[in-house]
This record gives structure tokens, sequence and C-alpha cells, in this order.
């Protein structure tokens, strides 16, 4: 697959069939996004690379607590409530999927069961969490930035070789949970997480693409003629 290929045909799986993915298929994939750019060349991610009965304890930890009602523990900082155009985007998003699946707004529980999809790493049969070395992070976010960019090597070279994934972050809002079922090690801290596998083609939400702003709206030129 051309990589402009993948850019631009790459979107958000959230429904994938039962079908296993190979260690081999993963390896190759983390090989590709292993390549991506970090500050320093200090390469500062680690991947923990997660099926069958740990990923399933995950599910059931990271769900129990949250319906429970246990706030939230991340190892990093929490976006909080966006607003303005940012809560505009979120939205618009929000609105594509559930008119994909045929959730009404006054359905309750099918937009809890929704929501509850993520922290369930929405049944995907592999989980990526993505971490960083705890050394560097009393040096601000840089860490964080690289490790944005070896995650969309990941999602990308996941779609050229045919799989499906979407970026996870409430897949890691019980970490605790993720942590000991991931025998993580303390000298990491954990970031994000990617669901992974076989798109499921009957999932109506997996065809849905977020709308992106034109060229002209997201940059500027300058020094340059006309």
């Amino acid at each position: 697959m051309e990589l402009e290929q993948a850019m631009l045909g790459r979107r958000s799986i959230r429904g994938f069939t039962k079908d296993p993915v190979s260690r081999a298929l993963l390896e190759e994939i983390i090989e590709l996004a292993n390549r991506a750019p970090s500050s320093m060349n200090t390469q500062p991610w680690h991947f923990h690379v997660l099926t069958g009965d740990p990923l399933e304890k995950v599910r059931e930890g990271n769900s129990t607590r949250m319906l429970q009602g246990v706030p939230p523990v991340r190892e990093i900082s929490d976006h909080g409530a966006y607003a303005g155009v940012h809560r505009e985007r979120q939205v618009d998003i929000a609105k594509q999927l559930f008119a994909a699946m045929g959730i009404a707004r006054e359905d309750k529980e099918r937009r809890q069961d929704w929501v509850m999809r993520g922290f369930r790493q929405f049944d995907a049969p592999v989980s990526i969490v993505v971490c960083f070395d705890k050394s560097l992070d009393d040096n601000g976010t840089i860490a964080h930035f690289d490790l944005g960019a070896v995650t969309y090597g990941l999602v990308l070279a996941a779609w050229s070789k045919g799989l499906g994934s979407v970026i996870n972050g409430q897949g890691i809002m019980q970490s605790p949970v993720v942590r000991e079922h991931a025998q993580i090690p303390d000298d990491q801290v954990i970031m994000t997480c990617v669901a992974l596998g076989w798109p499921d083609e009957s999932f109506s939400a997996n065809d849905v693409k977020s709308v992106r702003r034109p060229v002209d709206a997201v940059a500027r030129f300058v020094g340059f003629d006309g």
C-alpha cells in the first residue's frame, strides 16, 4: 500500500472480528512503527502487546471499576472537559458514530453500552499498551510528542497490512488494572493503548470518517511568493 493511500484511507475502527492476529504480523507492524522520529533519538517508547486471558482480565477490571463509579486513574494529565471549537469537533464525531449505529439521543442504555465498549478495548483481539520511560517524566511533554509519532506510525502500519485500529485512551483510564495484568514495569509510564484487529465489515461505525479542515484552515505560509 502506498503511503498516501494509507494516510487518506485510514480511519478509526471500533468493531472487530474474533479472528486472531499472529505474533509475526504484529512484529512486522511494530518494526515499521519503530522507525518513528524522536527527540534527540531518545526512542522512549515501549509496547506491551496483549491478547487472550491477560486482555480479558484488563477488560473485566476496567469495566467493573468504571461501573462501580471508581474515578479514572491515569498516569498522564487528563485533558479535562473540552470547550469551544474542540468540544464542537468532539460532539460532531459522536453524532456521526451514533447516527451510523442507529443510537437515538434518548436511548440511554445503548449510549452507555457504547461508552463501555471503549473500556473493553472495543472487544478487539489485541490491545497494544504504549508506554514511555519514567526517567523522562520530569522533562515535560517531549516524550509525549515522541509517543504520538510512534503511535501514528503504529496505526498506519497496521492499516497497510489490512488491520484496523483505534487509539483508545478509555482503555487505560483504569491504569492500575492495565499495569497489573500487562505486567508493566514500574520504570515505565502508561500513555495510551491501541485496540487492533481485523475490521468487522458489518459494523456500521467502521465506515465513519471524521471531517478534516482544509489546508488553508490549518496552515499559514510565510515568505512564499503569491
